[in-house]
Formats: C-alpha cells, sequence, structure tokens
C-alpha cells in the first residue's frame, strides 16, 4: 500500500473547482465506505443505510482474497491491488466524507484514514473505538 500523498498547491484549485461543480449540481453527499474487505456484509449494510439517507455510495467492487478469475494469477493480483489501492484514494478525493466500517482496522485502511484527514475530509466509523485518532481510554490502558 503507497501512503497517501496530501494535495499539492496545484493540485488544491481543482479539488475546489469539484467542490463547486458537485454543489452546481445539486448532488447529495457522496460518502466512501473505507474498511477491511473481511467486512464485505458490513460494508453492503452500511450502503443500504447511507443510500436510503439520501447519500450517493461509493466502496470498494471487489474482494481480492475471496477466489475468482481475474485474479487467481498471484502476480496479477499484485498489479490489481495497486490499481485498486489508486482507485480508492480517488473515490477518496471524490466523497465529501468517509465512512470506516469494521471493528478492525488494518494498515491499508489507517492509510486511507490518514489520506483522508490529510484532504479535510469528515471520517465516521460504524465502531467509533476503532478510530486511531481516539485513544482508549485510560481505564482501558490499566487493565
Amino acid at each position: 500500500m503507497s501512503h497517501p500523498r496530501p494535495l499539492t498547491p496545484e493540485e488544491k484549485p481543482a479539488e475546489e473547482k469539484l467542490a463547486d461543480a458537485k454543489r452546481r449540481l445539486s448532488l447529495p453527499r457522496i460518502v466512501v465506505i473505507c474498511g477491511s474487505t473481511r467486512f464485505m456484509a458490513e460494508m453492503a449494510e452500511a450502503d443500504l443505510r447511507e443510500t436510503t439517507a439520501g447519500r450517493i455510495v461509493v466502496k470498494p467492487g471487489c474482494d481480492l482474497k475471496s477466489p475468482h478469475e481475474l485474479w487467481s494469477d498471484p502476480a496479477d493480483a499484485e498489479a490489481l491491488k495497486v490499481r485498486l489501492d489508486a482507485l480508492h484514494r480517488a473515490k477518496i478525493r471524490l466523497a465529501d466524507e468517509v465512512l470506516v466500517v469494521g471493528d478492525y482496522i488494518g494498515e491499508s485502511t489507517r492509510s486511507e484514514i490518514a489520506y483522508a484527514r490529510s484532504l479535510g475530509k469528515p471520517v465516521r466509523f460504524t465502531h467509533p473505538e476503532v478510530d486511531p485518532n481516539n485513544p482508549p481510554p485510560a481505564a482501558a490502558l490499566a487493565t
């Protein structure tokens, strides 16, 4: 997983143009779902709930951990993972906010959260206790 790269000063005007275009088009809020692909069922449920709340939802479109002919070759799978990671960062740039699904955050999701926050995107969690910016209560540390 490549590490997040904040927008350069040259890219910021494009981001502002995108936000302005979305406002002019009166688009509903766009939510990108992030999380481990082990939570694909939970992502589908979150998609349903966000959609019925009137939001446009984008989320991971495939689970490389599940067998499929498109990524059955390890070399193809690795190249696809790189492309999918870049695609998901584009989804984060497109979105107005991020919804992190699941009670576990791995390296990829942690990187996506950091990227979203570097862009100033609000980040919500289905399980707020896993927020990397939300340290556990002192009582939990004492155990």
